[in-house]
């Protein structure tokens, strides 16, 4: 039985894109189930309908044969135990624990950057990024430790290369910021923009935003800064 990977709209959920980016980027096979999001109220229908393989009611969820694992980082480490052969995670043991760590500090941290500039693929905000990196210091802080973490881990590669050279579970996690900091026009160093413009290049990330583009759903409790599209 092939994989299934549960996600919300492609459009707004950041945690179905990380995931979802592994497997397609690393060429492992899945079904995709799309749970629309209609509400995130108790007897919503995406609620009901995650509730079915995840008792939170939350995407993503990836089934593996009964099997369900939900978080985004749980999920990703499954993949990697599960397919060894793709090699998710660097194979030295120190950049493994390092790629990691930053995993688990986007996981848990960067809550400035995630609620004052939601995911929002299709959307072109560039104004509001102007007021945000205006009056949020939080936001500017948040985008200087970004800066710090990928030019630390980029100095340690050749030119051109991913956060741990080839691709790895870091990069599908740092996919989504990558989109916000395109969608917001928040300022990064060159170099940095040239990261985000190789990671929103691979086919993997790139088949995910030109979903994203092609919905047609408007979300309005995920659009604090439109009325419309």
């Amino acid at each position: 039985m092939a994989l299934q990977l549960y996600i919300g709209n492609k459009n707004y959920s950041s945690w179905s894109m990380r995931p979802w980016v592994l497997l397609k980027q690393a060429g492992i096979p899945f079904e995709e189930v799309m749970v629309r999001f209609d509400s995130f109220d108790t007897n919503s229908v995406f609620k009901k309908k995650l509730r079915t393989v995840n008792p939170l009611g939350k995407v993503p969820v990836l089934v593996d044969d009964g099997l369900a694992v939900w978080d985004t980082l749980a999920i990703a480490e499954y993949l990697a135990e599960r397919f060894p052969e793709h090699r998710l995670w660097p194979q030295d043991v120190k950049a493994r624990a390092r790629a990691r760590s930053v995993c688990a500090e986007i996981h848990s941290g960067f809550s400035a950057l995630r609620n004052h500039c939601p995911m929002n693929i299709e959307a072109s905000l560039p104004e509001i990024g102007r007021l945000v990196w205006r009056d949020k210091a939080e936001v500017r802080a948040d985008v200087a430790r970004l800066c710090g973490l990928w030019s630390e881990l980029l100095a340690a590669q050749p030119a051109g290369a991913l956060l741990f050279g080839e691709f790895s579970i870091a990069d599908a996690y740092f996919a989504p910021v990558c989109s916000r900091l395109v969608t917001y026009e928040l300022p990064v160093p060159a170099d940095l923009a040239a990261y985000v413009a190789r990671v929103l290049a691979l086919p993997g990330v790139k088949a995910w935003i030109d979903e994203a583009r092609a919905e047609h759903d408007f979300i309005d409790f995920d659009e604090p800064y439109r009325l419309g599209r």
